[in-house]
């Protein structure tokens, strides 16, 4: 390999000069921004108007100022503090992805290939670009040749031929020439090929930098979920808006019927001062948009983008980052999960354990492998490969292509037999061919051909003996015996052959092939795969292993995986499920376990049939040709380890590449289903209570005993503060023991039913009795106005919601079950309980609060915390798990 690349020196004068490969962020929309956006909501809008009519009645003396005060800063407190939230935790899910999603270039630098983040390219630098790689800068290739998708810049689908530039070209004067074949740009993505590329230019100068505004997206359509929350919304929406005008109307009604003894001559005065009507229909007005703007459940998007941000930090810990919040969502739902098997139920760490010549010798390091036979072996491993060797002694790394690649040539890393040659052509490997192969001139003048041994063997007539003579290879030799034993223990082998054909066209001509030998590679399954498999197996969600490999080596593995437990379990072929009629593998699907010898194409065909069925389909990849399938998939799983191509296709990028971690993700998407299940059943408990609390006081001749700033705070309390304190939630064991969820269940379940009637009948229910009962009025003071009845009343209500939090945080008899791994929502319900003792002693007449007495205090915590045994009582009965 020729020696690319630029010094440190050199990168720090090239950065000096043209800068390095960042690229402006793009503006999002601030704050204030947000703010005014949210003050635009129609119904605020609304409120505004009246809340200006009604100063102009405060200022000719007919309401008093400090309600219009009261209600003007309520509005822009909750509108604030909502606004807030949803851009602080936006902002810092949007942080947490842009850092885990940062790309990894291969770089030569200092004599050596080096990895580096893209935002570190300077102009100069050359680039190692294989095939799933995305190309991080503009620029031309030095050697190789690629295919690259250019979609994501001119939107056409097809793939692009890049060669090396001629030294005599002239080059056009037009920068963005994307069918320029000389000229590679950043966002393209490399499909097939290995080059190096010389960086020409970076940052915003790049092609991709300058158009970066413009890039075609692709429309996400909504997930499932906001599906269901969405139609939630709609319904309870109309509840508020019906609720809010026949509350206007109640209020009317007390205000021109009740309040005049339903004596028509007093209604009738009553109607004559049009300024006290104008009044009472702006009062009515005013009250009938709070109760539609507490009812309307805003809380809900904000329950989703809080709970996601806080979670997403966990989750990164344990190596799952979200690219789409559909993702995690819907993986809470998965019934079928396409697993691959290296690096994701194995280890991932291949190593090469052995090496077992045409004669049948086996040997157990590279350096064993001596004379002719080990130049052969040095030249095959060295010379057919996409992995590169990085450094020299402690320091040496094998970087680049793919874990078999790298184990292989980690197998005579720094040990070459010194063999003079170069590669001049070359066959990448491919699903069709399922081999690669290289051609090289100098010590030989050879094809080397590298990989599936049934595919290879089929085209030997020979093998190279140790000093290198060539012998009959015949199908009674030893090696065929050899590598069924190897696969019976689970090692995987790999074929090396040779020819004297030369690659012409991208292919090479076979039946003549000389066997080098056979090199096995094992592959551990994870301890930790095993006791994740089971418990995503216990949560009702099918595993099914792919593999390359020979059908022997993937049911050996299974087996040590738990994926084969009974004999009703299937093992199938690429070339089996290939004759398979889709209506076949449909009465199969259920039972199959490993797909074995699988091909990409196999992905997509089992995606689309497990969706015929209904099923919510998880998919696992890394490669470039995973791709479709990942994308087709409800819940796409991309390796850490693997190629950009495949990572843009997913919502989910499993960091570690390891099965615990998609086990993880599935546990996180049914945390965040059931804290926004336990938000709902808090939210609707106070909604429903304070509607039918609304609408019954005026009609039964008593004054609405929330005042309109009391009903603002509530509506904080029940949507930004609420949704802080469910959204951090824990993810506990017990949720992979639940069924997945189907695609059109309802998200309110009859045990949330239970708890949502049970809970506002009650609070309506005590609310009466605390308001009308002789008994509960004695405690406390009395005076014209009722105004400490009413204080008490608003604590009361407040204090309610805040034990009821308790009894919807968990489905459990204890309710401090796991509550110390969600602190904030203690943080939160004593900020609720702090501000509302504060409002209680210094709201005075613009809240409506008056200070209580510690008598008082002591009737409403008594009364607001029968909600909790009442709530026992239901769980008792509805039972202890949300359904």
């Amino acid at each position: 390999m020729r020696n690319y690349g630029l010094t440190s020196a050199q990168v720090q004068e090239s950065k000096s000069k043209y800068g390095d490969n960042r690229l402006t962020e793009q503006e999002t929309e601030g704050f204030w921004s947000s703010f005014k956006d949210n003050l635009g909501d129609p119904m605020i809008k609304i409120l505004c108007v009246a809340l200006v009519i009604n100063a102009a009645f405060a200022f000719m003396g007919q309401t008093e100022w400090y309600e219009s005060a009261g209600i003007a800063i309520a509005v822009f407190l909750a509108t604030f503090v909502s606004t807030f939230s949803e851009y602080k935790n936006e902002k810092a899910f949007q942080k947490l992805q842009e850092e885990a999603s940062q790309i990894i270039c291969k770089v030569h630098r200092d004599g050596e290939i080096a990895e580096i983040s893209i935002n570190d390219l300077v102009v100069g630098d050359c680039v190692l670009l294989q095939s799933g790689d995305k190309v991080p800068a503009d620029g031309v290739l030095l050697e190789g040749e690629l295919n690259v998708d250019q979609s994501v810049l001119n939107g056409e689908t097809k793939e692009a031929r890049k060669i090396v530039m001629p030294s005599d070209y002239a080059e056009p004067e037009t920068a963005m020439d994307f069918l320029n074949e000389y000229k590679i740009f950043r966002g393209s993505v490399v499909c097939l090929g290995n080059a190096v590329m010389s960086v020409a230019t970076v940052g915003d100068k790049s092609v991709y930098g300058q158009i970066a505004g413009e890039l075609q997206q692709d429309d996400e359509r909504d997930t499932p979920l906001k599906v269901k929350l969405s139609n939630l919304a709609n319904g309870i929406s109309k509840f508020g808006y019906i609720g809010g005008v026949l509350i206007a109307l109640a209020l009317l009604f007390q205000r021109i019927i009740v309040q005049n003894g339903f004596d028509m001559t007093q209604i009738t005065a009553y109607c004559s001062n049009w300024m006290t009507v104008a009044n009472d229909l702006v009062q009515a007005l005013m009250f009938a948009v709070i109760i539609i703007v507490m009812a309307v459940p805003e809380g809900l998007p904000l329950m989703i983008a809080i709970v996601s941000a806080l979670n997403m930090g966990k989750m990164l810990k344990d190596n799952v980052l979200v690219r789409k919040i559909a993702g995690i969502e819907t993986a809470g739902s998965l019934n079928i999960l396409f697993s691959d098997k290296t690096g994701t139920i194995t280890k991932g760490r291949l190593e090469v354990v052995t090496f077992v010549s045409g004669g049948s010798r086996e040997y157990k390091s590279f350096e064993q492998v001596s004379g002719e036979l080990g130049k052969l072996l040095s030249v095959s491993i060295h010379h057919n490969t996409s992995a590169v060797v990085s450094g020299a002694g402690k320091q040496m790394k094998v970087i680049g292509g793919n874990a078999t690649e790298r184990a292989i040539l980690g197998f005579a890393a720094g040990k070459s037999k010194n063999v003079n040659a170069a590669v001049v052509a070359d066959i990448p490997f491919n699903s069709k061919n399922k081999y690669s192969a290289s051609q090289i001139e100098g010590e030989y003048n050879i094809s080397l051909i590298k990989g599936a041994p049934e595919k290879i063997l089929d085209k030997c007539s020979d093998y190279y003996d140790e000093n290198g003579a060539r012998h009959a290879l015949n199908k009674d030799n030893a090696v065929f015996k050899k590598i069924d034993t190897l696969a019976s223990r689970a090692i995987r082998v790999l074929a090396l052959a040779a020819s004297d054909e030369k690659i012409v066209d991208g292919a090479l001509p076979g039946g003549n092939w000389t066997l080098v030998g056979i090199i096995g590679i094992r592959d551990e399954v994870r301890p930790e795969s095993v006791s994740a498999i089971k418990e995503v197996q216990n949560a009702g969600v099918q595993v099914v292993m792919i593999t390359g490999d020979r059908q022997d080596t993937a049911v050996a593995i299974a087996r040590e995986a738990g994926l084969m437990k009974s004999g009703s379990d299937i093992v199938i072929t690429s070339d089996e499920l290939a004759k398979l009629t889709d209506d076949d593998l449909k009465k199969q699907l259920r039972n199959i376990r490993v797909i074995a010898r699988a091909l990409p194409s196999d992905k997509s065909r089992l995606v689309r049939i497990a969706q015929d069925l209904n099923l919510v389909v998880g998919m696992t990849g890394d490669g470039v040709n995973d791709s479709p399938a990942l994308k087709a998939a409800d819940v796409g799983f991309a390796m850490g380890g693997g190629t950009e191509v495949a990572k843009e296709a997913s919502e989910i990028i499993i960091m570690d590449d390891n099965f615990s971690s998609i086990d993880k993700a599935i546990l996180y998407g049914r945390t965040i289903f059931n804290s926004i299940r336990k938000f709902i059943i808090f939210q609707l408990t106070i909604n429903v209570g304070a509607v039918l609390i609304s609408f019954v006081s005026p009609l039964i001749g008593m004054q609405n005993p929330l005042s309109i700033t009391q009903i603002l705070w509530i509506n904080l309390v029940m949507d930004t503060l609420a949704a802080l304190a469910f959204g951090g939630e824990p993810a506990l064991k017990r949720f992979m023991q639940e069924k997945p969820k189907k695609r059109n269940e309802n998200i309110v379940s009859t045990y949330m039913w239970s708890a949502i009637l049970v809970g506002s009948l009650l609070t309506f229910g005590l609310s009466m009795l605390f308001l009308l009962s002789d008994f509960t009025r004695s405690f406390f003071r009395a005076d014209d106005g009722n105004k400490y009845l009413l204080t008490g009343y608003f604590a009361f209500f407040i204090l309610t919601s805040v034990f009821n939090a308790f009894n919807a945080r968990t489905d459990q008899i204890n309710l401090f079950d796991n509550i110390k791994k969600n602190k904030g929502f203690l943080r939160v319900i004593a900020l609720i309980v702090t501000v509302q003792v504060l409002m209680t002693y210094l709201g005075g007449v613009i809240l409506r609060c008056y200070g209580l007495t510690l008598n008082e205090w002591l009737v409403v915590l008594i009364m607001s915390f029968i909600i909790i045994p009442v709530d026992i009582v239901r769980k008792v009965f509805a039972g202890n798990t949300l359904k």
